[in-house]
């Protein structure tokens, strides 16, 4: 549905983009990712045909989207970080503004506006003043912008900032439920964002891709690593570490839960050393009330990818 291909964008002697290439396919909620000032907003503004880009190519749906940009544009829904939303107008009349620069034929519009009002819920606002708005619902009618002439791409740049936890769970039910017929590109810093509603990731780190993949590739252990969780039956970190530094190299303090110690810690599957945990604990008198083992998580990993970039980059790799 979308190829960048080799996408390049300097400002002068800065290069906001570098060589960066990455597909979205048909009905993929990609969640594209990265520190600030890595070169997000740059690649969505090309995307869009906000920027033209120095060197490289986009193409939407077999389109040039730097030789025809306007067709190109014709196929997607834009929501930016700050929408572009007229305080002075009522949302019917801002959504009816936005029906023309749509073009969109005036026996469509009233179906379309009660759909896209019911999917983001503003029917009860359609007649009030945006500027008297809550953010919540100012953010629904930049989001119901982005849908008017149902365009089969949608491009959401951090959606849900400024939001309470309420108003951002119902932002990711109406990303899932657009998913089913749209293609979705998702720019967030909220990373429990792309774990609830994305199928794909793209990272991008100064100006580059960093890793890119389905969202599995990102939190499935390595085959050779297990990852276990354990709570000791102690107060005590001096003893609980005693314990897991005689058997284990890598583990790291999780959380104190009701008194008990929480760590983390990795091993070899080919040597676990669970069982000499568990003896070790046994002969010192501590309990080990839980141990279960865990997944790689998202976050975990977005760090680790971002700060491995960071020290390449420095070193010039």
């Amino acid at each position: 549905m979308i190829e960048i291909r080799n996408l390049v964008k300097n400002y002068g002697k800065v290069t906001a983009l570098d060589d960066v290439s990455f597909d979205v396919k048909k009905g993929d909620i990609l969640g594209f990712l990265g520190p600030n000032g890595a070169g997000k907003s740059t690649a969505m503004n090309i995307i869009t045909g906000y920027l033209a880009p120095t060197s490289g190519n986009v193409t939407i749906d077999g389109i040039d989207a730097v030789e025809n940009s306007l067709e190109a544009r014709k196929l997607i829904g834009y929501l930016p970080e700050q929408p572009p939303l007229f305080g002075e107008m009522t949302v019917k009349e801002y959504l009816g503004f936005i029906c023309d620069l749509k073009r969109v034929p005036k026996k469509k519009r009233p179906a379309m506006l009660d759909d896209i009002c019911y999917i983001v819920k503003i029917g009860d606002v359609r007649n009030r003043v945006i500027r008297n708005l809550s953010k919540g619902y100012r953010q629904r009618v930049g989001f119901a912008q982005a849908l008017v002439g149902d365009p089969p791409i949608l491009i959401l740049d951090e959606p849900t900032v400024g939001l309470d936890p309420k108003q951002v769970v119902e932002f990711r039910r109406i990303i899932s439920t657009l998913g089913r017929n749209h293609t979705i590109i998702l720019s967030t810093h909220i990373l429990q964002e792309v774990t609830a509603v994305c199928s794909d990731v793209v990272i991008i780190n100064n100006g580059k891709v960093a890793k890119a993949g389905s969202l599995s590739d990102f939190v499935s252990a390595d085959a050779n690593v297990k990852r276990f969780a354990v709570t000791f039956d102690t107060g005590d970190k001096e003893v609980a570490e005693k314990l897991l530094s005689g058997v284990f190299k890598n583990y790291s303090f999780s959380r104190t839960d009701h008194g008990l110690l929480v760590y983390r810690f990795s091993t070899d599957s080919k040597s676990s050393g669970v069982k000499e945990l568990f003896f070790n604990a046994a002969s010192a008198g501590i309990a080990l009330t839980e141990l279960k083992p865990m997944e790689k998580s998202f976050e975990e990993e977005f760090v680790r990818i971002i700060t491995s970039d960071m020290h390449d980059h420095r070193e010039g790799v």
